[in-house]
């Protein structure tokens, strides 16, 4: 059966159960529907926080398709369960970008998914077009000012740095001009669209802690300077207000359930390559407040997600994982061994371990944090007993350990070994979490310091407009911000092409986004864009629905 045929099967819990099962007040619990609420931040227990056992799940470089780290997230919290471990699992929203692009959605597959899935992988409970509308209402005051004729501040046009944002792989929106149509339309200027995911908004919504901050970081957006060249952001356009009143839902955490009935959690959704690619602070601190457990994911490969996850978002917000489980595939492994896309099925277990060198440089990279991850190997049908051993033998090897885990097939019971696996290491109480490097330290050390020991790099070259940026982020007195790198997840290098453990490559640096809102600079690396594009035959063809409301072909 497809995912979404297994999940149209399985027998969902009324939402209340869920609430209930978690002893929340159901009076203090904003219900959409019969499968999905929202939970006030009142609910946030920082004594729960502090004791709580975090376990973060983060993956080798993947292929196009994506290598399960959320299946695997929601199959360790089946098992966990399972074994009398109250535990929760805390994920990001899917955007529609990839749903209707390559990847599809991001509710798990298999006997490991979050339900109800047509719901979380389409419109949700609306986060997504709320954080668009706070984003787009500054575009619009932004450009509505540079028109004013009575309150005018003077914005330099040619200095905005603020685009507009649409949730939707729209490749003919990257570089756009406004304002044409005559002087009733606005100013002409160039501008352009990114997606939604990688809006500020979005960034700042996943790291503050509660409305106060909300609207305080949304204060600090970084506009652009006058023609006078002073320095203008959101708060200065008097719009933060409103925007953190737009915000005033979004910001609570999405209370949903497993397929066997756990209770899961999703909430916003940033990607890794082009944001810091984790659920927000409020969700994960939710989870941990109304569990023992606390399972979450960062996006795409350890050298994005895991970086910023532990650089960033731990940091910011004062937690750190007891845990870590390194998610990997046989058909990853072969990819980055250099066998074709189409190739991937067919046993070869030279391949797997050609592609090993991959899976050491993302163990090296965890370690360096001070954790000694669980690897685990997400089993797929076409997997044969000599590839998976080739790994389990580089675990030997290399002191780390491993567990097969058949989540997809078996739900929960598929990941009991890993989940004793995670137990027995948070036990052993050897996490010495550590950050990578100090906030204070200079922004080119911070950015040398990721690129030569997480990605491997040789060294570190600056565009014209990167060193302008640079000076610009010195002038504004922001070097103390974290740096949240923007590059592919294709490969640890910024050039998609370099699989497997690349070595000696320079990281290119084009230019430093200024996200003060947020609370980081973004450099972005190589070619990435902050808009993707659909493919030739886009996953939307696929998805149609019924008169009764029955949709098909999400999966």
């Amino acid at each position: 059966m497809t995912d979404l045929e297994i999940a149209s099967r399985s027998r969902k819990k009324h939402i209340q159960t869920i609430i209930e099962n978690l002893n929340l007040n159901l009076d203090h619990i904003d219900l959409y529907g019969r499968y999905k609420a929202k939970i006030p931040l009142s609910y946030i227990n920082k004594n729960k926080v502090k004791s709580n056992n975090l376990i973060l799940v983060t993956a080798t470089s993947p292929t196009p398709a994506g290598e399960g780290k959320t299946t695997m997230s929601i199959g360790l919290t089946e098992a966990l369960n399972q074994l009398g471990k109250q535990t929760i699992v805390v994920l990001r929203e899917p955007s529609l970008g990839p749903v209707f692009g390559i990847k599809g959605g991001a509710t798990g597959g298999g006997y490991s998914q979050v339900l109800p899935l047509e719901d979380i992988n389409l419109h949700f409970t609306g986060d997504f077009g709320t954080i668009e509308k706070a984003h787009n209402l500054l575009s619009a005051v932004i450009d509505n000012n540079i028109q004013s004729k009575t309150n005018n501040l003077g914005i330099d046009p040619r200095t905005v740095c603020w685009k507009r944002v649409v949730d939707m792989n729209d490749r003919a929106l990257r570089h756009v001009v406004i304002g044409l149509g005559g002087t009733a339309n606005g100013v002409p200027r160039e501008s352009g669209f990114d997606i939604t995911a990688a809006s500020e908004i979005m960034a700042i919504l996943c790291l503050s802690d509660d409305l106060n901050d909300l609207k305080e970081r949304l204060g600090k957006i970084f506009i652009g300077f006058t023609y006078s060249k002073k320095p203008i952001f959101a708060s200065d356009l008097k719009v933060n207000g409103a925007m953190a009143a737009l915000l005033k839902e979004a910001i609570k955490p999405n209370l949903v359930q497993t397929i066997e009935g756990n209770p899961a959690i999703v909430h916003c959704g940033p990607f890794a390559n082009i944001a810091q690619g984790t659920n927000s602070v409020v969700a994960t601190k939710m989870g941990m407040s109304l569990s023992d457990y606390t399972v979450t994911e960062a996006g795409f490969g350890a050298d994005l997600g895991a970086e910023k996850f532990m650089n960033i978002k731990c940091q910011s917000a004062g937690i750190a994982p007891k845990a870590i489980v390194l998610n990997t595939t046989i058909r990853a492994l072969k990819y980055h061994g250099g066998i074709d896309l189409k190739s991937l099925k067919q046993p070869n277990a030279v391949a797997v371990k050609q592609g090993l060198p991959n899976l050491e440089k993302h163990l090296e990279n965890i370690r360096h944090f001070g954790i000694n991850p669980v690897i685990a190997i997400n089993k797929f049908s076409s997997d044969t007993e000599e590839e998976i051993d080739v790994i389990k033998q580089f675990a030997v090897e290399n002191n780390a350990r491993v567990s097969l885990a058949e989540v997809w097939e078996k739900g929960g019971e598929g990941g009991l070994d890993l989940a004793r696996q995670v137990l027995a290491s948070i036990e052993e109480d050897n996490s010495k979490f550590k950050p990578l490097y100090d906030w204070k330290t200079g922004v080119e050390e911070k950015i040398a310091t990721i690129a030569k020991n997480i990605y491997g790099a040789a060294d570190v070259e600056y565009s014209a407009l990167a060193r302008r940026n640079l000076k610009t982020i010195s002038e504004l007195g922001l070097n103390d911000l974290p740096v949240c790198i923007a590059k592919t997840q294709k490969s640890l290098s910024d050039n998609p092409k370099l699989l497997g453990k690349p070595s000696g490559f320079t990281v290119n640096i084009r230019e430093i986004e200024i996200a003060s809102g947020a609370g980081f600079l973004i450099p972005i690396a190589g070619n990435i864009m902050r808009m993707p594009g659909l493919p030739s035959v886009p996953a939307s063809e696929n998805i149609t629905i019924d008169n009764e409301g029955n949709i098909s072909g999400l999966f």
